[in-house]
C-alpha cells in the first residue's frame, strides 16, 4: 500500500468529546448541576426527542472499555474536559474527592495505554450557583474559575501536559447571549461582549497561574473554533461585510488569545454602537503577557457572507449581523443532514492565516468531523458503513497535509468523536462517532471508519 499522505513522526491521532457530552451520571459521585443539568429540568421540550444529560453516553462508568477501544483504534492523543460542577460542587470551596478518583482513574487508564490526555477546562459547562450569579457577566466568576483552574493544575499537572482553557468561547456567547440556543436565553449585545471579554480574561489569568506550576513539558492554550469568513466577491462592500465577520466570530479571541489584543476595528465598532464592555486597570497588561503556547482548532464548515441587503432594524438588538448577511453559494457540498456546507480547503486557508498572521503558533485541528442523522440506514453485516465520514476525514486531512508541507505548525487531528455523543439541544439526533452508541444498552459498536482510522494511524497517513 502506498502512503501518499504521509505526516509528521508523533503526529496526535486521536478524538475529542466533553464532560457533559459523554460522562453521564449527572447525578452521582457528587456531582453539583450545571446550566444544561438545569436547563433539561425546566425545558426538556427544547432538548431533541427529550433527551437529556443525564445519562448520555455513561463514560463515567465506562470509561475503561472505552479507552481500550481508543488505543484499539491507534488513539496516541485523547481530549477530554473536566466538569467543573463535578469536582467542585456549587463552583467554589471544597474539592469533591470521587471526583478527582474519577478524573485521576482516567487520566492514569489514558497514559497506561499510551494515549496522552489534553484536558480542557470549560466546555459551556457552567455551575448553575454560578451562573445565577450572572455567569461569565461577573468579574467574581471569574476569579472562581481560577481558582477552579489552579486546583487542576495541583492535582492532574504531574501526569498532563497540555491544557486548555475553553473550548468555543465564542459558542456559549452566540447561544446563552445573542441567538438563544443556549441557556440562560440572553439576547443583548452589551451583554454578551461583556461575557466573551471575562472570558478572556479568565484565559489570561489561567494562563498566569499555569505558568507558576512546574509541569513538565507543560504547555497551555485555548481551543477556538476558527471558521474563514468568504466574501461572496471581490466588492468593497463584500469584503468589507467578511472582514467584520472574522472580527466578531474569529478574532475576538484568536488575536487577544495568541497576539495578547483585540483588534482596534473591533474595539471602534463596539464603541460607536455602545456595545464597550466595562474592563478594569491593568486588563490590556494581563492579556499581553499571558498569551496562549497552543491553539486547538475547530473546524466544521466556512461561512460565506455578502453585504446587507437591507438596514437593520433600529429598534431591534444589536446583532453582528447588522454587518453582513449570510450568502449561500451556488453548487456548495452539503452535508444535508446537519445543513452545512463541507468545504475541505477551509482547513488550510485557517492554518496558512496562522503561519502569517499570528506567528506560526503550534496548532493541531481539535475538532473535524461530521454528523449524520438515522445511521443505521446504513449498515450491513452489522457495521454502519460510514464511507462518507471516511471521505470526509480524509479531504480533510489531504488539505492539512498540504498546509504542513508549506511549513504551517501543524501537530496532530482529533476527530469530534470517539463516539457517538450527546450534543446539546440535538442531543443524539446526528452521529459524530467512531464508534455507534446504543442509547438504550450503551453498547458501543464500531462503524467502519474505526477500522479505516486504524490504518491511518498506524501508517501515519493514508
Amino acid at each position: 500500500m502506498t502512503i501518499n499522505y504521509k505526516f509528521p513522526d508523533g503526529f496526535w491521532w486521536g478524538s475529542a468529546t466533553s464532560a457533559t457530552q459523554i460522562e453521564g451520571a449527572a447525578n452521582e459521585g457528587g456531582k453539583g448541576k450545571n446550566i444544561w443539568d438545569h436547563w433539561y429540568e425546566t425545558e426538556p421540550n427544547r432538548f431533541f426527542e427529550n433527551v437529556g444529560p443525564e445519562t448520555t453516553s455513561d463514560f463515567y462508568h465506562k470509561y475503561k472499555e472505552d479507552i481500550q477501544l481508543m488505543k484499539e483504534i491507534g488513539h496516541n492523543t485523547f481530549r477530554l474536559s473536566i466538569s467543573w460542577s463535578r469536582l467542585i460542587p456549587g463552583g467554589r470551596g471544597e474539592v469533591n474527592q470521587e471526583a478527582v478518583t474519577f478524573y485521576n482513574n482516567v487520566i492514569d487508564e489514558l497514559i497506561a495505554n499510551d494515549i496522552e490526555p489534553f484536558v480542557n477546562l470549560f466546555h459551556f459547562d457552567m455551575p448553575l450557583e454560578l451562573q445565577n450569579e450572572g455567569g461569565w457577566e461577573n468579574r467574581e466568576v471569574v476569579e472562581a474559575y481560577v481558582d477552579y483552574a489552579k486546583a487542576c493544575f495541583r492535582l492532574f499537572g504531574d501526569r498532563v501536559a497540555k491544557w486548555f482553557t475553553f473550548n468555543e468561547p465564542i459558542v456559549p456567547v452566540e447561544g446563552g447571549y445573542l441567538y438563544d440556543f443556549h441557556y440562560p436565553n440572553v439576547v443583548d449585545g452589551s451583554r454578551a461582549a461583556q461575557v466573551a471579554y471575562h472570558t478572556m480574561i479568565a484565559h489570561a489569568k489561567a494562563v498566569e497561574a499555569f505558568r507558576t506550576y512546574t509541569i513538565k513539558d507543560g504547555k497551555i492554550g485555548i481551543i477556538l473554533n476558527l471558521t474563514p469568513s468568504y466574501p461572496r466577491s471581490q466588492n468593497p462592500a463584500d469584503l468589507r461585510a467578511s472582514r467584520i465577520a472574522d472580527l466578531f466570530f474569529n478574532r475576538s479571541f484568536l488575536d487577544p488569545a495568541v497576539l495578547g489584543e483585540y483588534p482596534q476595528e473591533l474595539i471602534d465598532i463596539l464603541i460607536e454602537h455602545g456595545q464597550l464592555p466595562v474592563s478594569q486597570a491593568g486588563d490590556r497588561e494581563l492579556l499581553k503577557a499571558n498569551t496562549a503556547d497552543i491553539l486547538g482548532v475547530n473546524y466544521y464548515q466556512p461561512r460565506r457572507v455578502k453585504a446587507k441587503e437591507h438596514l437593520p432594524n433600529p429598534y431591534g438588538p444589536f446583532m453582528p449581523d447588522w454587518f453582513f448577511d449570510n450568502y449561500e453559494m451556488p453548487g456548495r457540498k452539503m452535508n444535508k443532514y446537519r445543513g452545512w456546507e463541507i468545504y475541505e480547503k477551509g482547513i488550510y486557508d485557517i492554518m496558512i492565516n496562522l503561519k502569517e498572521n499570528y506567528g506560526n503558533i503550534e496548532s493541531f485541528i481539535s475538532e473535524n468531523g461530521m454528523g449524520v442523522q438515522d445511521e443505521s440506514r446504513f449498515i450491513e453485516d452489522g457495521e454502519i458503513q460510514d464511507d462518507y465520514r471516511i471521505e470526509f476525514i480524509a479531504e480533510h486531512l489531504k488539505w492539512l497535509h498540504q498546509a504542513i508541507q508549506e511549513g504551517c505548525n501543524a501537530k496532530g487531528y482529533h476527530l469530534w468523536s470517539f463516539m457517538d455523543n450527546w450534543s446539546w439541544m440535538n442531543a443524539y439526533k446526528n452521529r459524530y462517532g467512531f464508534f455507534s452508541v446504543d442509547i438504550e444498552t450503551k453498547e458501543r459498536t464500531p462503524k467502519k471508519s474505526a477500522h479505516w482510522i486504524k490504518k491511518v494511524s498506524a501508517n501515519n497517513g493514508f
